[in-house]
């Protein structure tokens, strides 16, 4: 978390104008990609005012993604767990790769899917941000690890 947490010190901008690390801008944009190729018009905007990027959907300014949103924090959680529970090496690197590339595709694709559910549902925001698609990204990772300490980690044997 340490060489993290310097990186969002390196990546981001608080002076003159805000602009979030990259990954963050990253995750915004790919969003925004998502949507657009399901035929939306939606805008991934640099916010000026704070460290999030605005996320338009429709011309309607639905959500902002903030370094929270960008699954970083996630992904090395998840393979804090799997080097924790070790396995064999050649295991873990694989499944390390593979699980943190699964998160970050679901993550973008949770995202997407609830920027829509809030343009389409806005007096349903409490429920799907804070409820449902957290339920989804940490059910995710759950069952990853449940898979690694079921068939990989050499810490049941």
């Amino acid at each position: 978390m340490v060489i993290y947490t310097q990186y969002l010190g390196a990546s981001q901008q608080k002076e003159a104008y805000f602009k979030t690390s990259s990954i963050t801008t990253l995750v915004a944009n790919q969003t925004k990609e998502v949507l657009v190729f399901m035929g939306y018009q939606v805008q991934a905007i640099q916010h000026q005012d704070e460290m999030s990027v605005k996320i338009l959907f429709e011309g309607h300014y639905v959500a902002r993604i903030i370094e929270g949103c960008n699954s970083l924090s996630l992904i090395i959680l998840f393979l804090s767990f799997i080097i924790a529970f070790k396995g064999s090496i050649k295991d873990t690197i694989l499944y390390g790769l593979l699980g943190s590339a699964l998160i970050y595709v679901i993550n973008v694709l949770r995202i997407a899917l609830l920027v829509w559910l809030l343009y389409t549902y806005p007096a349903q925001n409490q429920l799907l941000h804070n409820v449902v698609f957290p339920a989804i990204i940490y059910g995710t990772i759950f069952i990853l690890w449940i898979l690694w300490v079921r068939y990989y980690s050499t810490y049941k044997r």
